[in-house]
């Protein structure tokens, strides 16, 4: 056996042998694939030692990654949903050998409760779904995003400076993608018809795109309130982002990014004021009586469109007018998906139609008073409303707990909020509740708390809001 002191040596030139064999094999036989095994290596070898540089990796991959489709019909996130699953699988070997050293005070913390008993609703409905295949599929997602997402930052995200971090790891590969979207958007002139194309293939589309944007503006300004604290000579510079990325949500043209924002913007003084109980309240009030109103005496038939005139609309403006006339087609579009999910919810209203499953048996259930031009859906895109396809997909009980959830963990941040006394920590809760204000929002015309630009992002302002509840500034350790 070598002598100590050799193997680190050893160890660096049998990996440059690989590398090499490998880069070798690779230009050979034209299986460039193979080039890349050496990476793979290290980073599975670097996961068994440490999984925390493969957590921060992860979230740098979040606005660059790009979605491919699967035989069978199913598609994957590369490479955040690969390295999602990784994480989750060492999260439980980890758990396995170390869970009795696990903080109850993150792990079980109310907040958790809440989103554990959602997931296992999720888990339950499953069992009883009507596609068994694509529930379990979902399922399994919403696992590997739980554990990735949410269970592994309380592990690693415990002080305000891995916040910070965080918020870095996100910030410049984001931003990257939205300057290099706004210079080749420029080439075409900003035109509203050809935007999907700029953001490709990092954005699939400009939903997405904006909700990923919009739900990240709140930790712009807590990074220039950050680096203020810390006395950072350039403090101000990070407010000179913000310009650029309010320039960029305003030409993803996705007008429920603009309502969030403006939305988020009323919130923060609401939190401030203690105000969050009773403007949840108005807002399940509104919902309910809105809700009467279509659904008495059929009211909502009064709304259907005209299939002649409701067309895509080539500038924004127009876009905007036509969404006041109900002749957008993308909004009535979304009319005539709502119109089949209220058919479908009688006939399965305890536990639904099983998760995923909407866009599988909604089609028997429409009006064809409502029916537009893009009522074939030959992209499979989903109901638009999150809430909807809940209560679709996990029946009234799914949907009471996924509100329960989403609201609970709302009031619980204000009061934490209020109760923090370090301004770095308030800040960071502060930030992340109205970055969660927004999802909540953007989800009422869109579903997209199960994607890797949205809902991984909610899932991790979740995971912050808890540390920076749990955090104590006389007490914190720096963890490596």
């Amino acid at each position: 056996m070598p002598p100590p002191s050799s193997r680190p040596l050893a160890v660096f030139y049998g990996y440059a042998a690989l590398v090499l064999l490998c880069l070798g094999v690779g230009i050979g036989t034209g299986e460039y694939w193979v080039i890349g095994a050496p990476v793979l290596l290290w980073v599975a070898a670097q996961a068994f030692l440490d999984f925390r540089p493969l957590f921060w990796l992860l979230l740098v991959t979040i606005p660059i990654s790009t979605n491919i489709l699967l035989p069978g019909g199913f598609g994957t996130d590369l490479p955040t949903e690969p390295l999602a699953i990784g994480l989750t699988g060492l999260l439980i070997l980890h758990a396995a050998k170390h869970w009795p050293a696990y903080d109850a005070k993150a792990f079980g913390h109310p907040i958790a409760w809440l989103l554990y008993l959602h997931v296992g609703w999720i888990l339950f409905t499953t069992v009883f779904s009507d596609g068994f295949v694509v529930s379990l599929k979902f399922s399994l997602a919403k696992l590997w995003y739980v554990g990735a997402y949410f269970l592994v930052p309380l592990l690693i995200i415990k002080t305000p400076r891995k916040v910070t971090v965080l918020v870095h790891c996100i910030l410049w590969p984001l931003l990257f993608v939205a300057v290099q979207t706004l210079v080749r958007h420029g080439m075409y002139g900003f035109s509203f018809a050809m935007q999907h194309k700029t953001m490709f293939p990092f954005m699939n589309e400009h939903v997405s795109y904006a909700g990923c944007l919009a739900t990240f503006a709140p930790w712009l300004i807590f990074l220039g309130w950050w680096l203020k604290d810390q006395g950072k000579p350039r403090w101000w510079l990070s407010f000179l982002i913000i310009p650029i990325w309010l320039l960029a949500v305003y030409f993803s043209f996705t007008r429920a990014a603009f309502v969030a924002l403006f939305m988020a913007g009323g919130a923060y003084y609401i939190i401030r004021w203690r105000l969050l109980k009773p403007a949840l309240g108005l807002a399940i009030v509104g919902a309910i009586l809105l809700l009467v109103h279509f659904v008495k005496q059929n009211k909502y038939l009064d709304y259907a469109p005209n299939f002649d005139t409701t067309i895509t609309h080539e500038e924004f403006n127009n876009l905007i007018t036509a969404t006041y006339k109900l002749e957008d087609i993308s909004t009535m579009e979304r009319f005539y998906r709502w119109v089949a999910a209220g058919h479908m919810v009688p006939y399965r209203p305890y536990t639904g139609w099983g998760p995923g499953n909407f866009i599988e048996y909604y089609e028997g259930f429409t009006v064809n008073s409502f029916e537009t031009y893009v009522s074939d859906n030959e992209g499979r895109s989903g109901i638009h409303s999150y809430y909807l396809m809940t209560l679709v997909e996990q029946g009234f009980p799914g949907l009471a707990l996924f509100l329960i959830y989403i609201f609970g963990a709302l009031i619980i941040g204000e009061r934490m909020y209020h109760q923090q006394t370090d301004p770095a920590a308030r800040n960071a809760i502060m930030a992340a509740l109205l970055a969660m204000l927004i999802v909540d929002a953007f989800n009422i015309i869109n579903d997209q708390m199960e994607t890797d630009k949205v809902g991984a992002q909610y899932l991790l302002n979740l995971a912050i809001l808890i540390g920076m509840g749990n955090y104590k500034s006389s007490s914190s350790v720096e963890a490596g």
